[in-house]
């Protein structure tokens, strides 16, 4: 299996904070001397972490088009936890989970902004489907800021079978769409919940809209008819955290 890149100071510095172990190399520009660099250079040589200096055209030619900051880090490929671990790992009574459910989003751009949301919440889990959605690619890294080394994300194959299994376990399932009924603070988003997104521009598919507790829509006066996914993600998640108590 192929080496994951992770660029960015912020992504590698929580990457060499939290799974150092798993980093196998790390690459700087040539005459990148700065405090932040420094740091990271300090850290990954504190870890035994192989670190080199290469000119920036090879950065840039490994990452194109990628705003690397003079920094990329070869890493052992994370591997999602898994479904049947998850579920297993739910103790609803004991501690409600705050679940993230992402179905079907492709942009490595949004999941990014996605899992820095999650983090920030202190969302347990963002769920994504294995096929037909964007996984952990080295733009979800950079976009997340560290987010992506500290929230777990969990690939399911049936979503649809995923969400009836969190219902089962005691968890209550709450969908967005821009057609609903209620609005979002309407709902009660306290106790074990799982809130679910849709993809880009098509939102929630039929059968996950058909296994949602409750569907709930943001407000929207002016003209534009919806907001991108990760901007209502971040809408949704501080409204159940006002509603769970924000300290």
């Amino acid at each position: 299996m192929s080496d994951d890149l992770v660029y960015g100071i912020h992504a590698v510095a929580a990457l060499l904070a939290r799974r150092a172990g798993a980093v196998r190399k790390l690459t700087v520009q040539a005459g990148r001397s700065d405090r932040r660099v420094q740091e990271l250079v300090e850290s990954a040589r504190a870890a035994h972490v192989l670190v080199e200096t290469r000119p920036v055209t090879e950065l840039d030619a490994l990452l194109p088009g990628l705003v690397h900051q003079g920094v990329v880090a070869r890493v052992e490929p994370a591997k999602p936890m898994d479904e049947n671990q998850f579920l297993a790992s739910l103790d609803v009574e004991k501690r409600p989970p705050l679940i993230l459910v992402l179905d079907g989003v492709q942009d490595p751009h949004n999941l990014g902004a996605c899992l820095r949301s999650a983090d920030a919440v202190g969302v347990d889990a963002v769920v994504v489907p294995r096929d037909r959605a964007t996984g952990l690619t080295p733009v979800v890294r950079k976009v997340a800021a560290g987010a992506a080394e500290t929230v777990p994300l969990v690939q399911v194959t049936n979503l649809a079978r995923f969400l009836r299994d969190l219902k089962e376990a005691g968890v209550w399932v709450v969908g967005t769409d821009g057609e609903a009924d209620k609005l979002h603070y309407e709902v009660d988003l306290r106790g074990p919940l799982a809130l679910v997104l849709g993809a880009e521009g098509t939102g929630m598919r039929r059968l996950t809209r058909e296994e949602c507790d409750h569907v709930v829509r943001l407000p929207m006066r002016g003209a534009v008819e919806s907001l991108n996914v990760s901007v209502a993600t971040g809408v949704v998640l501080y409204e159940a955290l006002r509603q769970r108590g924000s300290t």
